[in-house]
């Protein structure tokens, strides 16, 4: 079975006033769901309060992410599936729980991780 990241950014979000108790008691449903089903690994939201913070190879660590690239935030869940097409399912759930389109990718397979 592969694991999947599904994940959406921050700006992806846009719930209408009113509706944010559904939007979390219907994303935890289907959080509970993944549960109940076995295939949950580990999800979440980036906390955008708390700056990233980048270590070099060196170990020097420095406050700010790479500022070259996209900012990293939103919510994610990663589940272990055993097919692509059920991963399909999976975002679908969760798209329509967030009220917001979800991005679906495959980790790659190391068996030394």
């Amino acid at each position: 079975m592969a694991k999947y990241l599904i994940s959406f950014p921050s700006a992806a979000m846009v719930v209408p006033d009113g509706e944010w108790e559904a939007v979390v008691r219907d994303s935890h449903a289907v959080i509970e769901e993944a549960k109940v089903a076995g295939v949950y690994v580990f999800a979440g939201g980036i906390d955008e309060s708390v700056a990233p913070v980048l270590v070099s190879a060196d170990g020097v660590a420095a406050e700010g992410g790479y500022s070259w690239a996209p900012s990293l935030d939103g919510g994610f869940a990663v589940l272990e599936l055993p097919s692509r097409e059920e991963a399909v399912a999976w975002a679908a759930r969760l798209a329509k729980a967030c009220r917001c389109s979800q991005e679906l990718r495959v980790f790659y397979f190391d068996p030394q991780s």
